[in-house]
């Protein structure tokens, strides 16, 4: 009998890449966070510009005649990335630019990374010999290619610009690009919790911020003028052109190994040190034990599912109450103080509450009621 004594196995079947590491099995090789747009917590649908439908995913734009649409929609049943286990993609729907195309317009959808999952990640980023692989799914209504590039952060911005090449209108098309580490233009990852590393594309991006002197797949000092190619307009000229995107994995090593799947409670864990929103999930929900700082005033301490990043921002909406052996009033919870672990909230506008005593702390006859915490990068 023969023994077979090797490190890793490659090998392609039917364009998806296999890897077999036979030392080290690579869990947790995905670096991007809700890259199969499980988790949206702030919910389903928003024109917000920036963070509003899926988790970690912001889309932003400038100059538009009709906020984009950005939403979290099942990936139909039939479809290749519905047969490899996509259930949910991030869709924009183009708003009606009746203006035109301007110099200035854009619309984007990016993630960011921390600087330190990319220090500690394996990839020796100063080394041309060493490499990071992006792949994800695309599909466009619109027959066109479309731009983006990868940034590094720290010390001088850098930024690798790249193009999806023409894609098939209202076709899945898995896109997959090997990027290489730089000494020259030198790439920085400092160990830390700032941002480090940003994943974009560009449905659209206006001439003020490009140029046709840049080089695709290739390392560059970051100018906000040179960021990409020029770019082809027609997708952002179409009225309610869609792009949907799923599937995004940013592994290290010089392939696309096949998506590493996460269950939903995983990607939420993730999703949670960068934003939580607290919903009563019924009428009267609780949300923590309450005392009477004062007789107007009532306070609670909470704790957050996960270590968040960094001391979050908060957001509130909706009916809130106090229930306390004297008397149950309602009012509005407003940030003391947040840390990485608690929050102290404390809330005014109530009467008659007899200092010292403890409650109920949580919504009132409210189902809409929520407390939000960001620390996104």
């Amino acid at each position: 009998m023969s023994t077979l004594n090797v490190n890793t196995i490659n090998a392609a079947t039917s364009g998806q890449a296999v890897a077999v590491d036979v030392k080290n099995p690579r869990s947790f090789r995905n670096l991007i966070i809700n890259g199969a747009m499980q988790v949206a917590q702030r919910g389903t649908s928003s024109t917000t510009n920036g963070y509003g439908s899926v988790d970690r995913f912001a889309v932003e734009n400038s100059g538009v005649d009709e906020a984009p649409t950005h939403a979290q929609v099942d990936v139909a049943s039939g479809t290749t990335p519905y047969t490899l286990g996509f259930r949910k993609a991030l869709k924009i729907t183009n708003g009606n630019q009746t203006s035109g195309a301007g110099a200035a317009d854009f619309i984007n959808f990016s993630t960011q990374l921390e600087a330190q999952d990319i220090a500690q990640s394996g990839w020796n980023y100063t080394s041309t010999s060493s490499f990071i692989t992006l792949s994800f799914w695309i599909k466009s209504s619109v027959a066109q290619d479309f731009k983006g590039y990868l940034s590094m952060e720290d010390g001088t911005e850098r930024s690798y610009p790249y193009a999806t090449g023409t894609l098939t209108a209202n076709t899945w098309t898995k896109i997959t690009k090997t990027i290489p580490g730089s000494s020259s233009p030198a790439l920085q990852a400092d160990n830390n919790a700032s941002k480090g590393f940003v994943f974009s594309l560009w449905p659209f991006i206006g001439t003020n911020y490009t140029d046709n002197s840049v080089t695709e797949n290739a390392w560059m000092t970051y100018a906000g003028g040179t960021r990409t190619k020029d770019a082809t307009s027609t997708w952002y000229t179409t009225n309610d052109a869609t792009l949907e995107i799923t599937g995004v994995q940013l592994e290290v090593g010089s392939y696309a190994t096949d998506f590493e799947h996460r269950s939903y409670g995983e990607e939420l864990d993730r999703c949670q040190r960068y934003y939580w929103k607290w919903l009563p999930g019924h009428v009267y929900g609780n949300l923590g034990v309450g005392w009477a700082s004062s007789s107007s005033e009532v306070s609670t301490v909470i704790s957050y599912p996960v270590t968040m990043r960094s001391s979050p921002s908060f957001t509130t909406g909706g009916s809130f109450r106090g229930v306390m052996a004297s008397r149950a009033d309602s009012f509005t919870p407003t940030l003391q103080r947040a840390g990485l672990n608690t929050a102290y909230l404390r809330s005014t506008g109530g009467s008659g509450f007899t200092q010292g005593e403890v409650g109920e702390y949580g919504a009132n006859n409210d189902d809409d009621a929520y407390v939000a915490f960001s620390a996104e990068l």
